[in-house]
């Protein structure tokens, strides 16, 4: 018993195995030929069922085969989706007044047209456009694939003047085909090695059905991830609009714009050494209170101590006592 039911699991894995790339050769081929592939996927289940029915009376591992083809030539009768899965993407830099508010007429226009904003981004840009600061906008927007070339119209007419401007396009039809076939391949499998495990008897069999079991729903929720992206991605497109002011049409260049602009460089030159400067006495400051100020006085004290044990001792002259006078002597004696 152990002995056929692993042999009928490795039959049923290697037949859908090969059933697979058949049903998805098959589904590309009925693209092209709808009629002539669904005839093909007609005729295949009788001779299935005519095949397994003269093998040899109730053969186990004959069973799973025809099992398995039968369920592969019923996946190849599944209709083939019949509008195209396209990937279309724009991006458009547009010159405009007031960039904040044409931001806004942009997440208007993706709101009206059934879309959202992905991300809506502001930045400062200095220079490049007579030397002065400005700001620019960047819009990214999603809208149905239905709703794309009228929500472009809309977002160019926005602009005065489209400066550039980039629409790519990529078809994934034939992708999305391949997981479809793949899905009901690996999902038929999935319900095959369901019944086997209902008639496993000893614990062993039924672990190793159960790790088929694993791999092939691992492999059905990649295929089911991978073909809800491509859904998403080509049933909204991405707009992404860049919003800016447009360039000055005539430079500024004279003798006296110069020297106004030598004298701002000169006055933002001087600033910015004030400033380099008082970051460095702030920076220095700490260094000057705890490290060279204790060792100012750390050193002031030892070379005290030094000079002190260095300087030779000084003499001591003889001290010498007053007279004693005798409390009886009335006065000095006349000389003899």
């Amino acid at each position: 018993m152990k002995l056929s039911l692993m042999l009928a699991l490795a039959l049923a894995t290697f037949a859908f195995a090969g059933c697979g790339g058949g049903a998805r050769q098959a589904e590309r081929s009925a693209e092209l030929q709808p009629a002539s592939g669904s005839t093909t996927a007609s005729q295949a289940a009788p001779d299935g069922a005519r095949a397994g029915g003269g093998g040899g009376g109730g053969n186990a591992q004959t069973a799973v085969q025809d099992v398995s083809l039968q369920q592969a030539d019923a996946s190849q009768a599944q209709p083939v989706p019949s509008e195209r899965k396209i990937i279309r993407d724009a991006t458009l830099t547009l010159e405009v007044d007031e960039p904040a508010k044409a931001a806004e007429r942009v997440t208007s226009i993706a709101d009206s047209r059934g879309g959202y904003v992905v991300s809506s981004e502001s930045r400062h840009v200095s220079g490049g456009r007579g030397g002065k600061t400005y700001e620019v906008f960047t819009v990214q927007v999603r809208v149905p694939a239905a709703q794309f070339d009228a929500a472009l119209k809309d977002v160019r007419a926005t602009a005065g003047e489209v400066t550039a401007e980039k629409v790519s396009g990529k078809d994934v039809t034939e992708e999305y085909i391949d997981l479809e076939a793949r899905l009901r391949t690996q999902r038929a499998l999935e319900a095959q090695l369901l019944d086997i495990m209902k008639t496993a008897d000893e614990v062993s069999d039924a672990i190793s059905v159960q790790r088929e079991l694993t791999t092939v729903r691992t492999d059905i929720e990649r295929i089911e991830g991978r073909r809800r992206f491509l859904e998403s991605q080509s049933s909204l497109s991405t707009i992404s609009v860049t919003l800016q002011p447009p360039a000055p049409l005539i430079a500024t260049n004279g003798f006296f714009h110069s020297v106004a602009g030598a004298l701002g460089d000169g006055v933002d030159i001087a600033a910015n050494i004030t400033l380099f400067l008082i970051r460095a006495l702030l920076a220095l400051l700490p260094v000057f209170l705890f490290i060279v100020l204790p060792a100012y006085f750390i050193l002031r004290y030892l070379l005290r101590r030094l000079s002190r044990r260095t300087q030779p001792p000084v003499a001591a002259s003889p001290v010498v006592a007053p007279p004693t006078q005798s409390p009886y002597d009335d006065g000095p004696r006349p000389a003899v």
